[in-house]
């Protein structure tokens, strides 16, 4: 079964409207490529490093301006659509960055809220922490698509390789990673992290990516990948806003894991 997966690369800020209007830009010109399936990067329509800026911008889950959007252009061009992950407000003073799944009839299939809080000190200038701004998630999720399962996660998940065995070991064929990866640390880990994980797990690995230096002066990495079951780089954009867009061949998954029956073994 094949079909084709577009991922999105932005350049995010803390406009959620204006961060729109690029999303839907660049999924236009991914439709008109016949793209099935368009995934987006962390921080979507948000991107802020300031707790209360993100509590005052930060709308509910189902009334989400946004959201409803996306849910409107894929019932309309009868595309599925991640939206990698975006700040949602679940109380007057709590946030979770959650990655949601709608489907080609605009309705929202499944959602996750990411598990592993990006809270570093990479320097004595550039610190992070997220378990200050948001609330981690509690499960792993792995969503049905048409052509298999899709497990979901976002950004510094990445570095965590046994939350992908327990996706791949609950039936998923692809894995979604979603990032805003530092430049500091995308120079140095993001290709080989996620060629292990595609590798390991014999999946199609979907990381749409934001780049550049943004708003706040935060630099993030770029290089949005496709990558095959096998740990090829099947499309990749270094820089700038923009989108990339590949075939994706199911059959390759099962092939691959019939030849190495690593998966069985573990």
């Amino acid at each position: 079964m094949i079909f084709r997966a577009a991922c999105l690369q932005l350049n995010s800020n803390n406009h959620p409207k204006e961060n729109l209007k690029v999303v839907l830009r660049e999924s236009k010109k991914a439709v008109a490529k016949k793209a099935n399936i368009i995934l987006t990067p962390e921080n979507t329509f948000l991107f802020s490093s300031n707790h209360q800026e993100l509590l005052n911008k930060s709308e509910p889950f189902h009334k989400n301006f946004c959201i409803e959007q996306i849910k409107k252009f894929s019932k309309q061009n009868k595309v599925w659509f991640l939206i990698g992950a975006t700040p949602i407000k679940i109380k007057k003073r709590t946030l979770v960055n959650r990655s949601i799944l709608i489907g080609s009839d605009g309705k929202i299939k499944s959602y996750y809220d990411k598990i592993h809080m990006f809270d570093v000190t990479l320097s004595k200038k550039e610190k992070y922490q997220e378990s200050k701004k948001f609330l981690a998630g509690s499960r792993s999720v792995v969503a049905k698509l048409p052509w298999g399962k899709l497990g979901l996660t976002i950004c510094y998940d990445l570095r965590f390789p046994n939350l992908y065995r327990k996706l791949t070991k609950q039936g998923s064929v692809f894995l979604s990673v979603p990032s805003a990866f530092t430049k500091n640390t995308g120079s140095r880990h993001w290709h080989a992290l996620l060629r292990s994980r595609a590798i390991e797990n014999f999946s199609y690995v979907f990381a749409p990516a934001q780049t550049g230096t943004h708003h706040n002066k935060r630099e993030t990495y770029g290089h949005s990948l496709i990558i095959s079951p096998d740990g090829k780089i099947l499309s990749e954009k270094k820089s700038g806003v923009g989108h990339i867009i590949t075939k994706i061949d199911i059959n390759e998954v099962h092939q691959l894991r019939k030849q190495i029956p690593s998966l069985k073994n573990d």
